[in-house]
C-alpha cells in the first residue's frame, strides 16, 4: 500500500468501556490482559492499540469473531463512539478535534453507513428512503428524485420507488440501503455486517453487486464481517481482529499464503484455496515472453480456473498476461504446491511463496 493514497488513518486507538477508563488504560499499557482487566478491574478492553490505514477507492474489510472489536472500530470512524485514546484521520484531518458542526457535515456528506438490519424508515417509500440524505439537507422529493431513482435502478430495484419497506424482501430492503448510501454521494461507505442477515443466495447476489459497483465507482469502503469467505471475496485490504487488537492485515492473498500466527492459520485452514487464490500470487514474475508455453492466462484468474484449463495436467506451464503484456509464468507444479497450506514452521523457514 506504499503507493496508495490513504483516505482514513487510524493511529494508536484504544477503547475501554467502564466507569474510569483512563486508569484502566494505564493498566493495559502495563500489560494487564483483557480478561484480567474485566475480572479484576471491571473494565472491558474493546480496542487495543489499533493502527490501520484505509486506502482511497478500495474495499477494506475488517473481520473477526464475535467480541473481536470490529463493530466498535467502525463506529470510531464516524465518531459514533468516542475513543479512550488515539487518533482518527480522514482526508488529513483528525476528526477527534472536530466541532459538532464539522462532525455533522462529516456524517452527512463524507460518510454513509449501511446497517445489518437495513434501518429503513417504514413510513417512507423506497424513493424517499433512498433520498434521505438530500432530504435532511433540505431538498424536497422533486429535487432529489432523479438522483435517487438513478441509484434505485442501479441496484436492481427498477420500478420499486413507490413501494414501502414492508412490501420488500430482506435482500430488496438492503438494496435500498445501498441506494441510500449512494444517493448521499459520499466518498466513504461504512458497512457493518451489511449482508449477514440475508439468506446465502441473496447474500452472494449482494456481494456480487457491491463488487460490480466498486469497479465502477471506486468508493472507499470499510466493510465489517465475521465471515472469511465474504472477506476474501470483497477485500482489497484485509484486517483481522482478535480480542480488540489487529492480529494481521494486508492484501488477502498474502495473508492466505503467509499467515502470521496459529490463530490466522486456523482461520484460513478450511478455505477453498483454489477458488480464492489468484495467479498473480503464485506466478514467477517475468516480462520474458519467449519460451514454450501451453497457453496464456490472466494474472487475476483464480487457480481453480487454471486447473480446469489444464485438466489437471501438472506438466504444463502458462504465460501470465496483464493488460496484454507478459508479467510472469506459472508452472502447474507450483500451483499445486500453493494449494497445500504450509505448517507455520515451514512457512517461516521458507519465507512463504513469492
Amino acid at each position: 500500500m506504499n503507493d496508495t493514497e490513504i483516505k482514513i488513518s487510524i493511529r494508536n486507538l484504544y477503547k475501554i468501556f467502564g466507569d474510569d477508563p483512563q486508569p484502566a488504560l494505564q493498566l493495559v499499557n502495563e500489560g494487564v490482559s483483557k480478561i484480567a482487566l474485566l475480572e479484576e478491574h471491571n473494565h472491558v478492553l474493546g480496542l487495543n492499540n489499533i493502527n490501520v490505514d484505509v486506502p482511497t477507492g478500495k474495499t477494506t474489510v475488517i473481520m473477526g469473531l464475535s467480541g473481536s472489536g470490529k463493530s466498535t472500530l467502525i463506529r470510531h470512524i464516524n465518531r459514533l463512539i468516542e475513543p479512550t485514546a488515539g487518533e482518527v484521520w480522514v482526508d488529513g484531518d483528525n476528526i477527534l478535534e472536530y466541532s459538532d458542526k464539522q462532525l455533522r457535515h462529516l456524517r452527512q456528506h463524507k460518510m454513509s453507513m449501511v446497517f445489518q438490519k437495513f434501518a429503513l424508515l417504514p413510513h417512507r417509500t423506497v424513493l424517499q428512503n433512498a433520498g434521505l440524505a438530500p432530504w435532511v439537507d433540505g431538498q424536497n422529493e422533486r429535487q432529489y428524485a432523479s438522483e435517487a431513482l438513478k441509484w434505485i435502478d442501479r441496484v436492481g430495484l427498477q420500478g420499486q420507488g413507490d413501494q414501502y419497506p414492508h412490501q420488500l424482501s430482506g435482500g430488496m430492503q438492503q438494496r435500498v440501503g445501498i441506494a441510500r448510501a449512494l444517493t448521499s454521494n459520499s466518498d466513504i461507505m461504512l458497512m457493518d455486517e451489511a449482508f449477514s442477515a440475508l439468506d446465502p443466495l441473496i447474500r452472494t447476489d449482494m456481494q456480487n453487486l457491491l463488487n460490480e459497483l466498486q469497479v465502477e465507482l471506486k468508493k472507499t469502503i470499510v466493510f465489517i464481517t465475521h465471515d472469511l469467505d465474504e472477506a476474501l471475496k470483497l477485500a482489497d485490504h484485509l484486517v483481522i481482529l482478535k480480542d480488540g487488537f489487529v492480529v494481521q492485515q494486508g492484501e488477502p492473498q498474502h495473508i492466505l499464503l503467509n499467515p502470521a500466527d496459529p490463530y490466522i492459520e486456523d482461520f484460513v485452514s478450511d478455505i477453498n484455496r483454489a477458488r480464492v487464490l489468484r495467479v498473480r500470487s503464485v506466478m514467477s514474475p517475468s516480462s520474458d515472453a519467449s519460451g514454450q508455453f501451453n497457453g496464456d492466462i490472466d494474472h487475476d484468474d483464480t487457480l481453480e480456473s487454471v486447473i480446469a484449463l489444464s485438466e489437471g495436467d501438472t506438466a504444463l506451464n502458462y504465460r501470465v498476461m496483464k493488460d496484454g503484456q507478459p508479467v510472469g509464468r506459472l508452472d502447474m507444479r507450483k500451483l499445486v504446491r500453493a494449494l497445500v497450506p504450509l505448517e507455520q514452521s515451514d512457512n517461516l523457514e521458507n519465507g512463504g511463496y513469492s
